[in-house]
């Protein structure tokens, strides 16, 4: 059975301070990120069992512990490559991320208030969770999603191309309670060329909904 694994960090622990110190990013990929992994590779186990159990009791825990420990992977493994210490400004036509650019205005107005609406939603999530920019297929659109834990509130279809960590363990190190500071610093790590190609490569899956035959 095909396993998850902790992916390696595509930077050094020092390469977001100060906007990340070291210590948070060690923390957060070494322990936190892994605990994710290890969570989902340990409940395919135990849905196995079941399964070869046909002891069914406990499949409605099981089931959510997939979602949750899987969509953490998943969403911190965008998060990592979705920073760089170069990052930061707008996506621009004269740095080749022109039709993302285009693409956040027709959908949100303009830059700011794409910004705003983002910013908005990891700030407030109530407890933890995440902000997220996605690729809605239906509608061709990007759209804004304020995700609970890790896989509440989220459309079924949309793909994560830009993700902002609320949970506390992202910042609480360095910022304590304030949360809205830490969302504004992100800003300046942001790789707008990460968030380019996943944009592209979303848009690209034209078929990964299919409502109808």
């Amino acid at each position: 059975m095909p396993v998850y694994t902790l992916p390696d960090l595509p930077y050094d622990y020092a390469a977001l301070a100060p906007v990340i110190s070291p210590e948070i990013i060690e923390l957060h990929h070494d322990k936190h990120h892994a605990a994710y992994v290890k969570g989902a590779n340990d409940t395919l186990e135990q849905l196995a069992e079941a399964r070869d159990k046909e002891s069914w009791g406990s499949v409605n825990g099981l089931e959510k512990n997939l979602a949750f420990h899987l969509s953490g992977h998943i969403l911190h493994s965008i998060y990592w490559h979705n920073m760089t210490g170069d990052g930061g400004g707008e996506p621009l036509e004269k740095d080749g991320v022109g039709k993302l650019a285009d693409a956040i205005a027709e959908s949100f107005g303009s830059f700011t208030g794409f910004k705003t609406q983002l910013t908005k939603a990891a700030a407030t999530t109530q407890g933890s969770g995440w902000g997220v920019l996605a690729y809605e297929p239906l509608s061709g659109r990007l759209i804004v999603e304020q995700v609970y834990d890790h896989q509440g509130n989220v459309g079924q279809g949309a793909t994560p191309i830009l993700v902002f960590d609320a949970w506390e363990h992202a910042f609480y190190l360095q910022y304590r309670n304030q949360k809205v500071d830490f969302i504004e610093a992100m800003w300046a790590v942001v790789n707008w060329q990460d968030v380019a190609k996943r944009y592209e490569a979303a848009k690209s899956r034209a078929d990964v909904l299919l409502l109808a035959p």
